[in-house]
């Protein structure tokens, strides 16, 4: 088994390629996996601050750690995991001591488009209180967007946990994928990846997609309907912004358009 990550940004496709690559038997991801979660409860359990901690020892821990994936998701040396969370961004030096050949695509866009692409969204259910937002009634658009923008919020986190991952030690393990990438030129960028990760291409049909498993009963559960839906088909979405033109202008543009020497970036244009 083969292991690998998925990461990134929100609203940037990290959805949209689950939805591609679900159709190759041979791939495992989804749009959030349970093992960033069981991974932080393993170190917290074994810290040096727990009394039992005189007894665990650095192997055993990473013994412990490397078999959540295995017992997770079988033995079977065929299969390709993309494990889906943005939090492993933040946790390159711990992975890569796991699993020192991993790789990670990271999605990215616009960090104006994503906040748009929230905004989209959110009006699209206008009758209902968001749980993105803590079911809070009366804010306006510059509300949500400092929620999201702030250290703690959707997009504030994610993109921290990138700018460590891509300016640390271990960029070289990144793949970054912009959305434009994704859904202007499909094919190409998939094959990109599949070679990027050193596993055979798969013909993927780009005109008939499912949805992923779990995504609506997720949006569900945290109150955000319509979040990981992705559409029949890839496609491009060129359109004006949502956003008022001071709060769109606000963002600065991407950072990994400079590239860092590391880093391998498939870019929209």
């Amino acid at each position: 088994m083969n292991i690998h990550f998925l990461s990134g940004l929100p609203r940037s496709g990290s959805t949209l390629l689950a939805a591609i690559l679900q159709q190759n038997r041979l791939m495992r991801t989804s749009i959030i996996s349970p093992m960033n979660l069981l991974v932080n409860a393993v170190l917290r359990a074994t810290a040096s601050n727990q009394e039992t901690s005189v007894f665990m020892t650095e192997p055993a821990r990473k013994r412990l750690l490397k078999g959540l994936f295995s017992d997770f998701y079988g033995l079977n040396d065929q299969l390709t995991v993309l494990d889906s969370n943005r939090g492993w961004t933040s946790k390159m030096p711990l992975l890569v001591q796991l699993f020192p050949d991993c790789r990670m695509i990271c999605c990215v866009r616009d960090p104006a488009w994503i906040m748009d692409s929230f905004e989209k969204l959110l009006r699209k259910h206008p009758l209902g209180l968001n749980g993105l937002f803590a079911y809070e009634a009366g804010l306006t658009v510059f509300d949500r967007a400092d929620q999201l923008a702030s250290n703690e919020g959707t997009i504030g986190f994610a993109l921290n946990s990138l700018k460590d991952a891509y300016y640390g030690p271990f960029s070289k393990h990144l793949l970054l994928v912009e959305y434009g990438a994704l859904t202007a030129r499909p094919k190409m960028t998939v094959d990109a990846i599949y070679d990027w990760l050193s596993i055979p291409r798969y013909t993927h049909d780009f005109e008939q997609l499912r949805q992923v498993p779990g995504a609506a009963e997720f949006d569900a559960k945290l109150g955000a309907p319509g979040l990981h839906t992705v559409g029949p088909r890839v496609q491009q979405d060129i359109r004006p912004s949502t956003l008022p033109p001071e709060l769109f202008a606000k963002f600065a543009p991407p950072f990994w358009h400079e590239p860092n020497g590391w880093s391998k970036v498939i870019l929209e244009n």
